[in-house]
């Protein structure tokens, strides 16, 4: 009697199982996303503006890219745009910083949000530059928005003041004192003149502060991270469309003499000036050669967008000022606006 022969194993050989996504490797990806948005996103702004001052002509787009050097287009993107590049980095730390808390929480494996990716690759000392930045550089009337999102993006929770809860209670009370001390009488203006906006802005803020922290619900995570992101996509696109659209050069009125005894006023934008001719880029369009010899003054006229339009002060500054611009008016007051400026169109 025979032994029974074993069947032949038929069975598959198991398929290798899927190699884990190194975090060394997230971390590079992630990085590289974050550096190639703060660096990308102003050359792109820099040359959209260009083309935008340019009225979208060719030859006209050409010959400012040949005349504003890349010194003068990075700094007329920095008094122009910092403050749009600031949002953006505030509400990106913000944002992320809250969803990566919250994630952390959660079982293993959960993808994390881009903008807690972001966070989580970002040196703190960008983090801390970047509030920086829009301190100085917001207006005044919205510098309270910081106070919550500085709160967010370090998850400075009311817990983490003091462990007991009396000192907890006195160094918020302190902290509430101080603001008020400060901005109060703007509060107390804002609401005298029905300036419903300025009072919004300089309530709400503080008291959204003490609930910004996370952890959030796990329902919401997911959902909420999408949103926000979109969110920041549009605020940021919606705020963009007046920095693109801002001139990057100069404003002047040019007087020359066409011929003599007959002087005109010319307006526009100075592209450059040589020996021969001071070309100007004309606020209607089209590019204007004026002989150098044939000019008889010049003034610098500013644009419409710096005439105030609330009449509300912090402690001496214009609301609607920057600290930098604010601490610039004391140094040098705003001089009276030339007559040419206002009768030449």
């Amino acid at each position: 009697m025979t032994a029974p022969v074993a069947a032949p194993d038929t069975a598959a050989p198991a398929p290798p199982a899927a190699p884990a996504h190194d975090p060394a490797e997230r971390r590079a990806r992630a990085s590289q996303s974050f550096w190639t948005a703060v660096v990308g996103v102003p050359a792109v702004f820099s040359v959209l503006r260009l083309g935008v001052e340019a009225g979208g002509e060719l030859q006209t787009t050409l010959l400012l890219v040949a005349n504003v050097g890349t010194v003068n287009l990075l700094a007329g993107f920095l008094t122009t745009a910092a403050r749009l590049l600031s949002t953006g980095l505030v509400a990106v730390f913000a944002l992320g910083a809250v969803l990566r808390v919250s994630v952390e929480r959660m079982p293993p494996g959960v993808r994390r949000p881009l903008f807690a990716r972001w966070v989580g690759i970002t040196p703190a000392w960008f983090a801390v530059a970047s509030f920086l930045l829009a301190l100085v550089t917001w207006p005044l009337l919205y510098l309270p928005l910081l106070v919550p999102a500085f709160v967010a993006a370090f998850q400075l929770s009311p817990e983490r003041l003091h462990e007991q809860p009396l000192p907890r209670l006195l160094l918020l009370g302190a902290g509430f004192a101080g603001y008020l001390w400060l901005l109060g009488p703007t509060l107390l203006d804002a609401w005298q003149q029905r300036e419903l906006l300025a009072v919004v802005l300089l309530v709400v803020p503080l008291v959204l502060a003490l609930f910004v922290t996370g952890p959030l619900p796990a329902a919401v995570i997911r959902p909420l991270a999408s949103i926000t992101e979109a969110a920041v996509l549009a605020m940021l696109v919606w705020a963009a469309l007046p920095v693109i659209s801002t001139p990057v050069l100069p404003l002047t009125v040019t007087t020359v003499e066409s011929s003599p005894g007959v002087t005109e006023d010319v307006r526009g934008h100075v592209v450059t000036v040589d020996d021969v001719n001071v070309v100007l880029l004309q606020e209607r369009g089209g590019v204007r050669y004026l002989p150098v010899d044939d000019v008889r003054a010049q003034v610098l006229c500013p644009s419409e967008e710096e005439l105030p339009r609330r009449q509300l002060r912090v402690r001496d500054f214009h609301v609607e000022d920057s600290l930098l611009e604010g601490l610039g008016r004391r140094v040098r007051p705003v001089h009276r606006v030339d007559a040419a400026c206002r009768t030449v169109r």
